[in-house]
């Protein structure tokens, strides 16, 4: 799905229609105001996959920078496991 954008006025009006769209979707809807990006909303579930996701890659990209610089990193199943982890999660994105 593209990107959801809404006027921000749509939110202070009918917040049930907008936290719908977010729950359906697990896209985040942009808000506007004025015409202008204002805020982004999105629900709960979504936004605690991004933070894993985030931290995941975050973990993954210090691993590589070690290793990169031969100081220690993850060990071969440390490095398998987060992407094991990873993937699954992707996976559980891609199913719902």
């Amino acid at each position: 799905m593209g990107t959801i954008i809404r006027p921000s006025s749509e939110l202070r009006k009918n917040y049930n229609s907008v936290a719908d769209i977010c729950r359906k979707t697990k896209e985040p809807v942009f808000l506007t105001k004025n015409g202008v990006g204002d805020t982004v909303i999105m629900d709960l579930e979504t936004f605690n996959r991004r933070e894993d996701d985030w931290a995941t890659a975050g973990r993954l990209l210090a691993s590589e920078r070690s290793h990169l610089l031969g100081t220690q990193g993850y060990t071969v199943e440390q490095f398998e496991k987060n992407m094991r982890e990873a993937i699954a999660r992707g996976a559980e994105h891609g199913a719902q």
